[in-house]
């Protein structure tokens, strides 16, 4: 399955940047994920569960980053198996591009799964595909810019609830 989109996220491309190779900005935007250990560099490590239809399963695997052009673009490559549900793997290309407000973020994923997840149908897998990629995209752009109203925004999974944080903090080193 092939899907696209972007964002306009109201940050600078070097802290747009610093996230995407951030584990901490990751995990909490990866919905579902329970763990996420290592670096851009070496790659992560990751433990993510989710239910797809009726299948419900945790999955174990890696994501790696690689070519990168600073502050530029770069690849995303995740993979994971879940034991009987099967295995889902997949890619985005990732642009960043300065706007005026901040930073677009231009993505374009790839993914396959295969074993019982395959037998729901591809209706059923591109639909909660779809649903991931953006809730991953909004809870990426959320640790950056907050929420568009804060009043009703959720406590963001491992960040306390603190959306906007992983600007306030790059802002905070930056400033110290």
């Amino acid at each position: 399955m092939h899907m696209t989109g972007s964002r306009d996220i109201r940050a600078d491309r070097e802290t747009v940047w610093a996230a995407l190779l951030s584990a901490e900005v990751l995990k909490a935007a990866v919905p579902g994920c329970q763990e996420l250990d290592g670096s851009a560099e070496d790659g992560f490590q990751a433990t993510v569960t989710q239910k797809v239809g009726p299948v419900k399963a945790t999955f174990k695997g890696t994501v790696t980053i690689s070519d990168m052009q600073h502050l530029e673009s770069l690849h995303l490559a995740g993979e994971g198996k879940g034991g009987a549900a099967g295995f889902a793997k997949g890619g985005a290309d990732v642009t960043l591009e300065e706007i005026p407000e901040g930073t677009r973020l231009t993505y374009e994923v790839d993914a396959k799964v295969g074993g019982k997840l395959a037998q729901l149908g591809s209706r059923v897998i591109d639909g909660f595909a779809k649903k991931m990629a953006d809730q991953f995209f909004e809870r990426f752009q959320e640790a950056l810019e907050g929420p568009a109203d804060p009043e009703e925004a959720p406590e963001a999974e491992g960040t306390g609830g603190r959306k906007g944080w992983f600007k306030r903090l790059v802002k905070g080193d930056a400033g110290a």
